[in-house]
């Protein structure tokens, strides 16, 4: 991979981020206004749809990207994803974009961890020492010596805990799937599971928030293909720190559109969280391990 190549990497996933953290402000809103399931349904109606067709357009079609020997672990995957992603956006509305998305930076060191179990991986004593002080961060974060850890921070972290499981579970698929068949899996078994809660939570929009609805399956949309054409470009190992920037972006936006108040506990333990992350994954570079993805943007 040439230097220019990494350079060019860089800026792609930061301007990834960026449009993530655009993505989770979108569904900031539109959660504080209407009901989760029935937002986060029309995002997976888009998702598979796009899904499908781009699946249809490559050789082979529909026939090929559906065929897999694992059907029961690939639904398993898009049906955690979809109730990962609800359980997210729910935690926006109550905590805010930047307390979610500290405890949600746990991430990368819980891949880290079920790596071991479920893939067979190795994780020397560093990063099992980095990992426990990730979770010293969130501790720091959730401040339980204030008397009362609310449900919704115990909500992301959840969330952060099935968005591990669910990257650890793709990389697994990987084994004998291509990204095609996957993402094809993750869109139609999400949307298939989210369907009927939908339904049953729709209420009508008024025509100025459909128009935030389709900025956020657009920029979802963009944000999918931006991460695969920033791994087409550079390494995974170059990249993968500047994809705690997703962090910085909401925080912005969560101080500047939505009022948060940021407290000093959120301000420590993500940082100890992102040291402990980036610690993670220059280890990994370092002993030629494949260090912990952060994943695929969430739908």
């Amino acid at each position: 991979m040439t230097r220019s190549d990494d350079r060019l990497g860089i800026a792609m996933m930061s301007a990834t981020m960026l449009l993530l953290a655009v993505q989770d402000g979108f569904s900031r809103h539109l959660a504080g206004e209407y009901n989760v399931w029935m937002v986060v349904t029309i995002r997976y109606w888009f998702f598979a749809i796009l899904a499908l067709g781009l699946a249809a357009r490559r050789p082979g079609g529909l026939r090929r990207a559906w065929g897999t020997p694992r059907p029961i672990l690939q639904a398993c995957r898009g049906v955690l994803l979809v109730f990962e992603i609800c359980g997210l956006v729910a935690a926006f509305t109550v905590l805010g974009l930047t307390e979610s998305h500290a405890i949600f930076a746990l991430c990368p060191l819980l891949i880290a961890a079920l790596s071991v179990p479920l893939l067979g991986e190795r994780v020397g004593l560093w990063r099992w020492l980095a990992i426990g002080v990730g979770f010293v961060g969130v501790l720091v974060i959730l401040d339980p010596g204030a008397g009362v850890v609310s449900p919704f921070a115990v909500l992301a972290l959840a969330c952060a805990f099935a968005f591990a499981l669910y990257s650890v579970l793709t990389r697994l698929v990987a084994r004998t799937d291509d990204a095609l068949t996957s993402f094809v899996w993750t869109g139609v078994a999400g949307a298939i599971a989210i369907t009927p809660l939908g339904l049953w939570a729709w209420e009508p929009m008024a025509p100025a928030d459909w128009g935030w609805m389709t900025g956020l399956c657009a920029v979802a949309a963009l944000s999918m293909f931006m991460l695969i054409k920033t791994y087409e470009t550079a390494e995974a190992s170059v990249v993968q720190p500047f994809a705690y920037l997703q962090l910085v972006f909401v925080t912005i936006i969560g101080v500047t559109v939505f009022d948060e108040v940021v407290r000093r506990e959120v301000l420590i333990g993500g940082g100890i969280v992102i040291g402990a992350g980036l610690f993670t994954l220059w280890r990994a570079r370092r002993t030629g391990a494949r260090g912990p993805q952060h994943g695929h943007p969430r739908a």
